[in-house]
């Protein structure tokens, strides 16, 4: 579980219900880094309320850091919990990116040069 876990809110309050869908969600992100990486993860998430003609949006910018790798993920919904499980897909995605490039198992890891 990531621990180190900084939440602001922009024109939004964070109630103790979504500080705790956070940590649920994007707190269990380290099971899917690599092991050297999971040590120093760090995540900031950020809540923007925006008030749109047609209704109240949120943005939601989030940030892992780990180990010097910075990942990103930005969505945009009517929702707070909604757009909480879509950053949290986002992250998933780029997460396995990361750990193949890592590990050396990418989808084009046969063409790269093997290093001495």
């Amino acid at each position: 579980m990531i621990t180190n876990i900084e939440k602001t809110g922009v024109k939004y309050d964070i109630d103790e219900t979504i500080s705790r869908y956070i940590d649920k969600r994007l707190g269990r992100l380290d099971k899917f880094l690599p092991r050297s990486h999971r040590k120093n993860a760090i995540l900031k998430v950020v809540i923007k309320q925006v008030n749109r003609s047609h209704g109240n949006k949120y943005e939601l910018d989030a940030e892992l850091n780990a180990h010097g790798k910075i990942i990103n993920a930005k969505d945009e919904a009517g929702n707070v919990l909604a757009g909480i499980d879509i950053v949290e897909a986002k992250f998933l995605v780029q997460i396995r990116k990361f750990k193949a490039e890592v590990s050396g198992k990418g989808l084009f890891a046969r063409f790269r040069k093997r290093r001495k």
